[in-house]
């Protein structure tokens, strides 16, 4: 019997330790400060590339005000704000991968490239100013505009997280 309380009051010893020790896990993928930083203003990434899909745009800054508003929970807004992301759309490309015994292309790879202006206006210091680029190939039997959204979807969806990472995951 004596064992058996021994035994229970090291058990709740050990609980009521534990109890007083918290691990805490940020899933979001966002290191920020939400006591500092609520406010963010996304501008308009218009296309400047010399090859002009109009969709992308609008496919691009949905992808990337969705994944802002899923993965923060910063306010959008449109002025004055604690942090801003513009930029422009600088490349859309399509460049032969490679060649088959006939010397035509047997694939094909578009390249999208994003210039991001990342300005935080309570801390300098994670100011970024970078170029971005993804891409995707295909088979070059195939016509681009037959692929074209479903390779665009895929490539923004890899430059937000590249992007998202770069400035508001602060990795």
């Amino acid at each position: 019997m004596r064992r058996l309380l021994s035994y229970f009051s090291l058990v709740v010893s050990a609980l009521i330790l534990l109890a007083g020790c918290t691990i805490s896990y940020k899933f979001n993928g966002s290191a920020l400060n939400y006591d500092i930083y609520k406010t963010i203003n996304v501008g308009e990434f218009p296309i400047r590339a010399a090859l002009v899909y109009a969709p992308l745009q609008q496919t691009f800054e949905n992808k990337l005000l969705n994944t802002i508003t899923r993965q923060t929970r910063l306010q959008e807004v449109n002025g004055t704000s604690d942090l801003e992301m513009t930029g422009e759309i600088t490349g859309y490309s399509l460049s032969p991968q490679a060649v088959g015994t006939d010397a035509y292309a047997t694939e094909t790879r578009l390249t999208i490239t994003v210039k991001v202006k990342y300005t935080d206006h309570i801390n300098s210091a994670n100011d970024v100013d970078q170029t971005f680029s993804a891409y995707r190939q295909f088979d070059s039997s195939l016509m681009l505009t037959d692929v074209q959204d479903g390779l665009c979807e895929e490539i923004c969806d890899e430059l937000v997280d590249l992007i998202f990472n770069a400035t508001l995951g602060n990795w």
